[in-house]
């Protein structure tokens, strides 16, 4: 296994790391630790693809784990929001989210019966960075206002209802337009198997 694939597979690890964490409120700081273990979990989805193209070792394991990797990380997190008192997220953006990502897997699969690997593109890309900057930002909030107890009233919560919110659905149209991108691209799979 090549180190960009170790990479890979490292991210898939910290989620449960990330997972112990946030959930461990016996700890002090348990977000700030968490929000540290997902931000090392990102930067391995930023280093394993450089340095697979950097090196040429971009494998078909790679492409396919990448993503799930991504997915892995990602959905953990907003799961946990969701169950967060404090966040307070709404399911919606969740089961959309969700959604797309099982459509994408699925044509992803038809396309592999057919020998096609459907590497991430741009629209997924840019929708998982923006997500994962997202729940970095809702992690920091949890930090500075849990963990370390800053208390600024009223602004606190537009903080939370506009700032956070705004940027989760955000985060949810980016998803909503990278999944229609696929679904165009990669019809012909799905209309291979009528």
């Amino acid at each position: 296994m090549n180190l960009p694939n170790k990479l890979t597979v490292l991210r898939v690890l910290l989620v449960p790391v990330f997972l112990v964490f946030i959930y461990l409120d016996a700890m002090p700081y348990h977000y700030l630790a968490a929000a540290i273990v997902f931000i090392a979990a990102s930067v391995t989805d930023w280093m394993d693809g450089k340095i697979a193209r950097s090196r040429n070792l971009i494998t078909t394991f790679g492409k396919f784990l990448d993503p799930l990797a991504d997915k892995i990380l990602v959905i953990g997190a907003l799961a946990v929001f969701v169950d967060n008192p404090v966040i307070d997220m709404s399911a919606v953006p969740l089961v959309i989210i969700i959604t797309r990502e099982f459509v994408v897997s699925g044509m992803r699969l038809l396309a592999m019966e057919d020998g096609v690997v459907i590497a991430a593109g741009i629209w997924g890309k840019l929708k998982t960075a923006f997500t994962m900057v997202t729940i970095v930002v809702i992690l920091a909030y949890l930090t500075v206002f849990c963990d370390f107890r800053l208390n600024i009233g009223e602004t606190q919560e537009f903080i939370r209802i506009w700032i956070l919110e705004g940027l989760i659905w955000i985060s949810t149209v980016l998803t909503l337009i990278s999944g229609a991108v696929y679904l165009k691209n990669g019809w012909k799979y799905v209309a291979k198997t009528k």
